[in-house]
């Protein structure tokens, strides 16, 4: 079996040194073929030979990280890209993914969460740490929120507050099923079912189910499109 080559990139070395043991000890399908300390040593190391996978530090000396994707991604596209730091912010996953990456982890990941991660991003998935992945959606949802808003959208305010298990407890509300009846459907305690019920007549601002269910229907297409 072919091994997954990976290249580590990171201003620590220590760090570095100490990810390729765990990496090594615990997958008999990878070998790290690489160590660099910045992203200019890293492209000279894929001028040598590009690796499979990168695991790629964003904030570091002479060349950081999101530059470092955008020059790997460009002349080595195959070449899968995880950004692996302790920086959430948004701004560097926004720019990552947009360089090429098709990984946005924390260093204190797990080490077997990470060797499956790159498997994962190897075959082709993209993956973002769930703290991260969190603040990402918060941000996407709130431009497109300005955006409907200012092109005159529809939606009704409350639209824009509902999570989206109240969006889907919605759509069966609307198919006229019962409290005991969605709580089957999406394999939860009925009790949990009423909570969010109770939610969404804050949200929409209704007294009763009915209430609820005539206001959700005005965005039938909405929801059913």
């Amino acid at each position: 079996m072919e091994k997954i080559r990976l290249l580590l990139v990171d201003d620590q070395y220590l760090f570095v040194e100490s990810l390729k043991v765990v990496i090594e000890g615990l997958a008999k399908d990878m070998e790290v073929v690489g160590i660099a300390l910045n992203g200019e040593e890293a492209l000279r190391q894929m001028e040598r030979g590009p690796s499979d996978v990168v695991l790629l530090d964003v904030r570091m000396p002479v060349m950081d990280g999101v530059a470092t994707a955008r020059a790997i991604h460009g002349r080595w596209p195959d070449t899968a890209i995880i950004m692996l730091t302790t920086f959430e912010e948004d701004e560097y996953v926004s720019q990552a993914l947009h360089n090429g990456a098709k990984g946005y982890l924390l260093k204190n990941i797990a080490p077997q969460m990470l060797v499956s991660a790159v498997r994962a991003v190897r075959d082709g998935s993209i993956l973002i740490a769930p703290d991260i992945a969190g603040h990402l959606v918060q941000q996407l949802y709130g431009t497109r929120r300005e955006t409907e808003r200012a092109n005159g959208s529809p939606l009704p305010e409350w639209y824009w507050d509902l999570t989206g298990r109240e969006r889907t407890i919605i759509k069966h509300m609307l198919r006229g099923l019962s409290n005991k009846a969605i709580a089957s459907e999406i394999h939860v305690g009925e009790q949990t079912v009423r909570n969010y019920v109770s939610a969404i007549y804050s949200k929409l601002g209704a007294s009763d189910r009915q209430e609820a269910v005539q206001k959700a229907r005005e965005l039938y297409s909405y929801f059913f499109e």
